[in-house]
């Protein structure tokens, strides 16, 4: 397994704030303060392996701003500044065999209840008013689709996940 699928991203690092080393800090987490709760962070190309702790953190009018240990002035937050934070994914909790992270499903083929294959997930992203899986066709698509876009609505859509096989088992019209 590649060095880069054993982390993810949770967020990045912003412009200085102050002058004694603090930063700004934008985050991915599903909650805005969730970013601290894995240390150490992996701040950089993941290849360097930079490890970094924050020492302390607060909210700052509707965002977050955090001082790194190490990082004690402004001349050393702008060395940071733009450097995405990434996490080893072994710190994440343990989930349930109903639940399933979003990177376990980059790469899954995706396969009709009625046995036709889809294709494999390239990407996930958040709409409005559902999660959609985008689907790579496979090059002999009989359909002519190059990708397809699925929403990611269980019982209704999404019939089964299978993190042993790799497959997403999906009620979906191949045509559309």
């Amino acid at each position: 397994m590649s060095l880069a699928s054993d982390t993810l991203v949770i967020g990045i690092i912003g412009a200085p704030y102050g002058v004694k080393g603090w930063v700004k800090i934008t985050s991915y987490t599903h909650d805005l303060d969730g970013v601290f709760a894995y240390t150490p962070w992996l701040l950089g190309q993941v290849q360097e392996g930079k490890e970094y702790v924050v020492d302390q953190w607060r909210t700052h009018n509707k965002g977050l701003v955090a001082k790194l240990v190490g990082v004690d002035n402004r001349d050393d937050a702008e060395g940071i500044k733009n450097l995405e934070i990434s996490i080893k994914a072994a710190m994440l909790p343990e989930l349930d065999d109903s639940d399933v992270y979003w990177r376990e499903l980059v790469g899954m083929q995706v396969v009709t209840d009625k046995g036709y294959n889809l294709g494999v997930i390239k990407e996930l992203f958040e709409t409005g008013a559902n999660d959609v899986l985008l689907v790579k066709a496979n090059l002999n698509d009989a359909f002519g689709q190059k990708e397809r876009m699925v929403p990611y609505l269980l019982d209704q859509v999404i019939k089964q996940v299978d993190r042993q096989a790799k497959t997403v088992t999906v009620d979906w019209d191949p045509a559309f």
